[in-house]
């Protein structure tokens, strides 16, 4: 099933690529660089998990959230690498935008994405209410935004080479990384056309829960595995005095917080009547990944 939601969103992609007109092309294959150089396109899985789990999902619709939050997502890795931020020359093992294209062009492209994902998230065919669509742009724009996404990069901005508490980290990885989780999956339930209120804060309180799981397999990856596996620099963490859950859990607390947040989601997911299977999986993936 993951297999086929892969692929699935790997045609939705290119044909997003592809359909752009050859105004700058130097800025296009940036785009598409930095958008089709591969991944693990978690956060459009989701989207495809989660409206299938509640059923009578209009494809179109799934087909535009995925897209849109992996533009998201694409842009804030091509933005993350650059000088003025985390300074990395490899991202899932080819050089990053900016090495590839200049900063410039890497600049723009992660603008361009950006707007691209609102491009798809806004079009009229997606077979939705003018409501339901609009809540959808809303929650896409408040998780990459200020109080989601970026707020949370400029904290990890901010928290490095310093010694802060529990409380502080998990507010900063909530938000720098849980964020876009949790909207794929509100996303997802949201392109559900007969989604009820509360499946949707069961599906809330998974993606919170796997959200933050997601950044702290994340720590404990940058100090156990090696470049090649990871696809990008390596114990870059470390180097850059970035605020860990390894750091302040030590690797054992770590992997245990890891794994109540594993079992977090599973709770939340048995207030949901409809077979879940393959969000549990994702949840079980999600703390045993290797990359």
């Amino acid at each position: 099933m993951q297999q086929h939601y892969h692929e699935r969103i790997a045609r939705v992609l290119a044909d997003a690529i592809n359909a752009l007109p050859p105004l700058a092309p130097e800025l296009k294959a940036a785009m598409e660089y930095g958008l089709l150089q591969g991944g693990k396109r978690v956060r459009p899985m989701l989207v495809y998990a989660s409206s299938d789990v509640l059923g009578q999902a209009n494809p179109a619709a799934q087909d535009a959230a995925a897209a849109a939050i992996e533009c998201i997502h694409a842009y804030s890795l091509i933005h993350d690498d650059l000088p003025a931020m985390d300074d990395d020359d490899l991202r899932r093992g080819q050089p990053t935008v900016h090495k590839a294209f200049g900063q410039a062009t890497a600049i723009l492209a992660g603008d361009a994405l950006q707007s691209l994902a609102f491009e798809l998230l806004s079009q009229s065919n997606l077979g939705l209410s003018a409501e339901r669509q609009l809540r959808m742009v809303q929650e896409l724009a408040r998780a990459s935004g200020y109080q989601g996404m970026c707020g949370g990069q400029a904290l990890d901005i901010q928290s490095e080479g310093k010694a802060i508490d529990h409380a502080t980290l998990e507010c900063l990885h909530r938000h720098k990384t849980g964020a876009l989780i949790r909207a794929a999956v509100r996303l997802g339930a949201l392109c559900a056309t007969h989604m009820q209120e509360a499946h949707f804060t069961a599906l809330s309180r998974y993606a919170d829960a796997i959200g933050l799981a997601f950044q702290v397999q994340d720590d404990i990856l940058d100090i156990t595995a090696d470049t090649q596996t990871l696809g990008k620099t390596q114990g870059k963490d470390l180097v850059q005095q970035k605020s860990t859950y390894p750091a302040l859990l030590g690797l054992d607390g770590a992997r245990s917080l890891a794994d109540d947040l594993q079992q977090q989601a599973l709770s939340a997911l048995a207030d949901i009547p409809y077979p879940t299977q393959t969000l549990e999986a994702f949840a079980h993936y999600i703390v045993k990944r290797e990359f």
